[in-house]
This record gives C-alpha cells, sequence and structure tokens, in this order.
C-alpha cells in the first residue's frame, strides 16, 4: 500500500472505542444516536408530525437507528444515498427462565442467536449486556462489563478424541455459562441485574440480554497493520457510515439527502419491525418526502434516483484454508473495500452498481477489491437484496475483509476501516 493510503490511526482508534462502549445493539444504536446529536442531528419521534426543516435528523427504535441529512435547496423528488449496514451479532442470548444449573453449579440459560461459532465462546471471560424494561414501559440500557459467565470446556482427560476427531457442541446441553455455585433461585439474575443498574428488582418486568466478550479491541501483528476485536461484524460498517455521514454533512452542497440505515436483526433474517426486512426504512424516507410537501410521484422519482451500499464484512482469503476461497478472488487485509458479487442475488451488487463504488473509491483516492465464493461453497448474504427488492432501490454491496467472521473475536486489516470510510465519505457527497 501507498505512504497515501497508511491507515488513520485516529479512526481505527475511534472504531476500538465505539466496539468496546457497544457490546449489544441498544447500546450501538445508543451511542450512535449520542455521536449524531453531538454533529447536530435532532431525534425525531415517530408519532409526532415532522416538518420540512433541512438539517440532520434521526430515529431510533430498538436495535435500530435510521439518520438522514436534510441539504438546503432539497425537493420532495431529491433522492437519496444510503449507507446501510447492521447492529446485530452472533453471541449467546437470555432465556426468559435465565436461572438454571446443576450439580452445585449456578448457571444461566441461553439462546444461540445467529450463525455463532460456537467454540470461540468456550473459556472466554463474558460479560452481560443489554435492555431491561420496567413496569413503566420505560427502558434501561445495562452493561456488565466484567468477567461474569463462562462456557467451560470439558478437559481433554475427559475426552481424549477431541483432537482426532474433532470438537463436537452439543447447542442445548454444552453451551450453558455457569457464574457461580450454590442453590439456584428462581429471579437470581434478573435480581442482579437490576441491583447493578441501580433499579428496584421488582420494577422490571422486561428484558433483553446477551453475553459479550470483556477482552477489548487490541491492534495485532508485527507491525500492528490488524485489528482484532468482537462485534466487527458489523459495527465496523456502523461506525464508518456514522464517520461518512457526519463528515458529509459538514462540506459543500449535496445533490442527494445521505442517510445511514443500521439495521437490527440482520443474522437471523432481517424479518422484524427494526430490521431490513421491516418497513421501517421505507416508512422514515417516505415521510422524509411528504414532510417536504412531495406526493407518491415524488416519492417514485426520489426512490427511483436512490442509490445503496450495504455494507457488512467479507471474507478475506484464508491462510490455512485458501482452497475453500476462489482462486481468482482472493481478497487481502489493508487491501481496501471489497465489492461482494453473487449472480444468484445473495449479493445486489451489478455491473451499474459495480460503476458506482469503483467512481466513490476513485474519488476518495482508496483501492478496492473484489469478492466471489467459491463456487462449491454456499454464499451467505446480507440486507443488500433484501433492500433492493423491498424498496426498489438500486444497492451494491461492499465491506471490508476479515477473518473469523461469527466469532467471539474476529480480525481486520488496521487499514480497512479508514478505507471503507473514506469511500463511504465520497459515497455520500456525490
Amino acid at each position: 500500500m501507498s505512504p497515501a493510503h497508511r491507515f488513520d490511526r485516529g479512526h481505527t482508534d475511534d472504531l476500538m472505542t465505539y466496539l468496546a462502549a457497544s457490546p449489544s445493539p441498544y447500546h450501538a444504536v445508543a451511542n450512535a444516536a449520542e455521536r449524531l446529536e453531538k454533529a447536530g442531528f435532532t431525534r425525531l419521534t415517530e408519532t409526532d408530525a415532522w416538518d420540512a426543516s433541512a438539517g440532520g435528523k434521526y430515529v431510533l427504535r430498538g436495535g435500530a437507528i435510521i439518520a438522514w441529512y436534510v441539504p438546503e435547496g432539497a425537493t420532495p423528488a431529491t433522492p437519496f444515498r444510503i449507507v446501510g449496514a447492521h447492529t446485530d451479532s452472533p453471541n449467546l442470548r437470555v432465556k426468559p427462565l435465565p436461572d438454571t444449573g446443576a450439580h452445585g453449579w449456578r448457571q444461566i440459560a441461553v439462546e444461540l442467536y445467529g450463525g455463532t461459532l460456537l467454540n470461540t465462546w468456550l473459556d472466554r471471560d463474558l460479560g452481560l449486556s443489554g435492555r431491561l424494561t420496567l413496569r413503566d414501559s420505560s427502558q434501561h440500557l445495562v452493561n456488565i462489563d466484567r468477567p461474569l459467565l463462562r462456557v467451560p470446556q470439558l478437559a481433554v482427560h475427559l475426552d481424549r478424541s477431541v483432537n482426532t476427531d474433532g470438537l463436537k457442541l452439543d447447542k442445548q446441553k454444552h453451551m450453558t455459562p455457569v457464574w457461580g455455585l450454590g442453590k439456584v433461585a428462581e429471579g437470581d439474575l434478573i435480581r442482579f441485574v437490576a441491583d447493578e443498574a441501580g433499579l428496584a428488582a421488582d420494577a422490571v418486568i422486561g428484558w433483553d440480554l446477551m453475553v459479550h466478550s470483556v477482552e477489548p479491541p487490541a491492534y495485532l501483528g508485527r507491525d500492528r497493520e490488524l485489528l482484532a476485536g468482537p462485534r466487527m461484524d458489523n459495527l465496523l460498517s456502523v461506525h464508518a457510515g456514522l464517520a461518512a455521514l457526519t463528515a458529509a454533512t459538514t462540506g459543500e452542497q449535496l445533490a442527494h439527502i445521505p442517510v445511514l440505515a443500521a439495521f437490527d436483526h440482520e443474522e437471523n433474517g432481517s424479518q422484524s419491525d427494526t430490521g431490513a426486512e421491516g418497513p421501517l426504512l421505507g416508512t422514515v424516507l417516505e415521510r422524509s418526502v411528504f414532510a417536504r410537501g412531495g406526493t407518491y410521484e415524488d416519492r417514485a422519482r426520489a426512490f427511483a434516483g436512490t442509490v445503496c451500499l450495504s455494507s457488512d464484512t467479507g471474507h478475506a482469503v484464508h491462510p490455512n484454508y485458501a482452497e475453500r476461497h476462489d482462486p481468482g478472488h482472493q481478497p487481502l487485509p489493508n487491501g481496501g473495500p471489497i465489492l461482494k458479487v453473487n449472480v444468484n442475488q445473495r449479493y445486489a451488487t451489478d455491473g451499474h452498481g459495480r460503476a458506482v463504488f469503483a467512481s466513490a473509491c476513485e474519488r476518495a483516492g482508496v483501492p478496492w477489491q473484489n469478492f466471489v465464493s467459491n463456487n462449491a461453497m454456499p454464499c451467505g448474504t446480507t440486507i443488500g437484496p433484501i433492500t433492493a427488492a423491498r424498496h426498489g432501490i438500486t444497492t451494491v454491496d461492499i465491506g471490508v475483509a476479515c477473518l473469523s467472521m461469527h466469532s467471539a473475536r474476529e480480525l481486520c486489516g488496521a487499514d480497512d476501516p479508514f478505507l471503507l470510510a473514506a469511500a463511504l465519505t465520497a459515497f455520500l457527497e456525490d
């Protein structure tokens, strides 16, 4: 990589701060909202009437956030430029009746969320985070960011074949974390979490809690050219989108309305009121058009001129498993963002989208790479095809190449977060 493309350490340092402060989707959007407020954005309530004023606005719902900036002079038919991402990551989530245990151990009953890489959660110090809902319907974030839980692996002495036949984990029996010794008491966990949050336990009637690794993000490698950390799939893209949106709104007059759409529940199919397959994005965009005096005709014109870059992590070529990758498309860390292609529409990219992305990278002065799956391997998917199909919006799938996707701790190039943000900024400013 040329000296001009050495990564911006300030951007990557800030990403590490964001990752550490965002152990759950609810924390991710709360931290995003705080950053947007500092940049002059105003939160809108969905039940209120919206006006035609210019400036930055955002809507927050659960683990999703939609933010946009209406420039002076925007008409009802002004198209949008959207950066799409998601806030959720595969992990272990607390069941409705969490208190369990056996043989003198106290444990926490969990469900597996998303395509969890199970073995990466073994023998790892885990905290607990999420939100509590009180009787008055108020919601409170909680983050117990210290070693509290652990999923202990069976010792090799009791499983002599583990290194020859491979590790076999039963999702129901083997993934239950321990958190102490003693008699199991109903309501114990929620009483503990409520106390940690400074709330009365009897006021808590709902919870959305999950475990997270308490090990902080860190630079890795001889020259610190790699970044290891949790939840980079896909908070790396959320953070880059925030940086791009706030940067784009401080420049010259915009010809489009820049948008950041960060959804929840991508890892389990996006089918929710805060997922990409729900109505949230379309409703927000339509209300923006109508608040500016637009008609359905204006809405159709605006959507027809809209482009979305769906940004999510992708696969860097794995040096120990290179045969799992397409031999002609092997992205490397610090090679710049990747363009994802799948002709069976697991990714939404086509030739026109490729030109949009390549043009943005060219204007930003950043390199980029191509990604396509090995024909013998199934291809993953993203919010890209969902966004394209649901809203009729031209959509391009991009991202950052990484290793250990869906692990409790993932790995990417330390240059790439900045390079992605630079490309997204150029896209939003066009």
